[in-house]
Order: C-alpha cells, then sequence, then structure tokens
C-alpha cells in the first residue's frame, strides 16, 4: 500500500482510498481530497511536516500523520 506520504516531490498521484475514521477523514475529504482525485506533491517541509500538494487547482499543506491515511496509485 502506497500512501500519500511516500509519494516523491514533483510526482502526482491519484487517490484510492481514504483511511482514517469520523472527523479527520471529514476534514481531509472537505479539503477536496477524494477517491479517484489527482494530486501533485509540491514540497516537504525540511523536517518533512508538512507536505505541500496541488489539488483542485489550488495548494494545500497536509501534515505527515494526514498524508500517511491517503492511499495512492
Amino acid at each position: 500500500m502506497k500512501t500519500l506520504r511516500d509519494v516523491a516531490i514533483g510526482e502526482t498521484a491519484t487517490v484510492v482510498r481514504l483511511h482514517g475514521e469520523g472527523a479527520v477523514r471529514r476534514r481531509i475529504m472537505d479539503m477536496g481530497i477524494t477517491r479517484r482525485t489527482p494530486v501533485r506533491v509540491r514540497k516537504v517541509a525540511p523536517l518533512g511536516d508538512p507536505i505541500e500538494v496541488t489539488v483542485r487547482n489550488y495548494e494545500l499543506s497536509i501534515r505527515k500523520a494526514d498524508a500517511e491515511m491517503i492511499e495512492v496509485e
């Protein structure tokens, strides 16, 4: 299983599944990260947290813990 955290800088991946429960899952979905959505990793902070991604034509920063809940292909 490959997660969004494993995607290299500059690569694009497609969301397959969201793991997590309740409010955390809902928050990720509210940010526009849903199944079959392409997500491009733009930058990673020097210490690895947060990760900046482009999703639905806007930039979004997410924590490593949240990125691990997003399964991609």
